[in-house]
C-alpha cells in the first residue's frame, strides 16, 4: 500500500532528538471518554470490546481528537490487554469496574499452559493500524503500544486492577521462577505484537509499564525492565527506510530514570513526580523525555493550564533540537473538559515558539 508522505514530523523528529520549531504534544488516552463523540462511538459498537475489535470503529474514534485539536501524533485506539486476551483468559470490561478475566492465571498450571498466542488472533489490530494510516493521509505520525511484560502479567494474576498486588507479589515471592516463565512468554509475544502494528503501519511505538512502580527497588529491575529491554531488543528500528522510535514509559519509575534510560530505547515516559531538567542532568541527555503534566491540571481553569504548561516546558529548557515531547504524565481523566485540552495545545505550541525554538 502506497502512503502519502508526512506533513508533520515534528513528533518523530523531537523523539530522535533532531531540530524542531515548536515541542509536539499528544495526550496519554487522547482518545477517549471525556469526548462525547468517543462515547457516541463506544454506545454505537455496543461494548467495548466490539469497538476495539472492529478496525473501522478503532480508527474512527483515533481519528476524533485530531478533529478537534492539533496534536502531533495519533495513536491506535486498542488497549493493552488484547495481548492476554488472545492468550485465552477471556477479557471483559463490566460497566463501573474496568476489566476482568475470566480465566486469570494463579497457580503452575495455570503458568505451565500458557503459550504465546497466535498473531492472527490480533489481526483485527494490525488492520486498524493499516486502516488508519491510510484514513490519516500523512496528516501526522501514528503509535502503536503494548504493555509491558510485568504490567500485563500483573492484571493476567490479578484478574483486574489491584489496590494491592497481592496475589502478583505473592506468587513473585513465593514462585519466582512461574513469574519469570509468564514474563518470558509476555515479552516474547509482546515484541512479535509491536512488531506486526510496525509493518502494518506505525510509526513509533510506545511500551506502557503502568505498574512497574509498584515493584521495590531490584525488584523492578529484575522483573519488569530485564523484560522490557527483552521486548525493545527485539524490536524494528527501521521500516520503509524511515527509524521507528520506541517510547518506554515507568509511571511512578522516577526513582529508576539512570536504569530506564539504558533499557535502549530512544524517549523515556516520565510521571509527574518528576523534574524534567533534574531527569535530564541524571540521564544525560541519553535519549528524549516524554511528559509530564498532571492531568488534574485540566480540572484548574485555563490560567492554571496555561501556567503549567509553561513551567514543564521551561522545566525541560530549550527545544530547538528537540528531545521533548509534551504529554500528561499519564492518562487524561474521563471527566476532563474539550476545551480545556483545546488550551493546553495552544498554549503547548505558541509557548514553545515564541520562548524555547531556534
Amino acid at each position: 500500500m502506497s502512503l502519502p508522505q508526512l506533513k508533520n514530523d515534528v513528533f518523530l523528529r523531537s523523539l530522535l532528538r533532531e531540530p524542531v520549531p515548536y515541542t509536539p504534544i499528544w495526550l496519554m488516552r487522547q482518545a477517549g471518554r471525556y469526548l462525547p463523540e468517543y462515547n457516541a462511538t463506544r454506545a454505537q459498537a455496543g461494548s467495548f470490546m466490539q469497538l476495539a475489535q472492529n478496525p473501522e470503529f478503532a480508527c474512527e474514534v483515533t481519528l476524533q481528537p485530531l478533529r478537534r485539536f492539533d496534536l502531533d501524533a495519533a495513536i491506535l485506539f486498542s488497549d493493552i490487554l488484547t495481548v492476554p486476551h488472545a492468550m485465552g483468559l477471556g477479557l471483559d470490561f463490566v460497566a463501573g469496574e474496568g476489566p476482568r478475566f475470566a480465566r486469570p492465571v494463579r497457580n503452575e498450571a495455570d503458568v505451565m499452559a500458557l503459550q504465546a498466542p497466535d498473531m492472527s488472533k490480533l489481526q483485527y489490530v494490525f488492520d486498524a493500524v493499516s486502516l488508519i494510516r491510510k484514513e490519516l493521509d500523512g496528516k501526522v505520525p501514528l503509535i502503536g503500544f503494548a504493555g509491558s511484560p510485568w504490567t500485563i502479567a500483573c492484571y493476567m494474576v490479578e484478574g483486574q486492577g489491584s489496590d494491592d498486588y497481592r496475589l502478583v507479589k505473592s506468587m513473585m515471592y513465593q514462585r519466582p521462577d512461574l513469574m519469570h516463565r509468564m514474563l518470558e512468554i509476555n515479552a516474547q509475544t509482546t515484541c512479535e505484537y509491536l512488531n506486526n502494528q510496525i509493518r502494518a503501519g506505525a510509526q513509533a511505538v510506545m511500551l506502557f509499564d503502568s505498574w512497574g512502580g509498584v515493584l521495590s527497588d531490584s525488584l523492578f529491575q529484575e522483573f519488569s525492565l530485564a523484560y522490557t529491554r527483552k521486548v525493545v531488543d527485539g524490536l524494528i528500528r527501521e521500516h520503509d527506510g524511515k527509524r521507528v522510535p520506541v517510547i518506554v514509559f515507568t509511571k511512578g519509575g522516577g526513582m529508576w530514570l539512570e536504569d530506564i534510560a539504558g533499557c535502549g530505547a530512544d524517549a523515556m515516559g516520565v510521571d509527574w513526580t518528576v523534574n524534567l531538567s533534574r531527569a535530564r542532568t541524571r540521564i544525560g541527555d541519553k535519549l528524549a523525555l516524554q511528559g509530564n503534566l498532571d492531568p488534574m491540571t485540566m480540572f484548574g481553569g485555563e490560567e492554571a493550564i496555561r501556567r503549567e504548561a509553561r513551567r514543564v516546558i521551561d522545566d525541560f529548557g530549550p527545544v530547538g533540537q528537540g528531545g521533548h515531547v509534551f504529554n500528561f504524565g499519564h492518562g487524561i481523566s474521563r471527566f476532563t473538559d474539550p476545551e480545556a485540552v483545546g488550551i493546553l495545545v495552544d498554549e503547548v505550541h505558541s509557548y514553545s515558539r515564541r520562548h524555547h525554538s531556534v
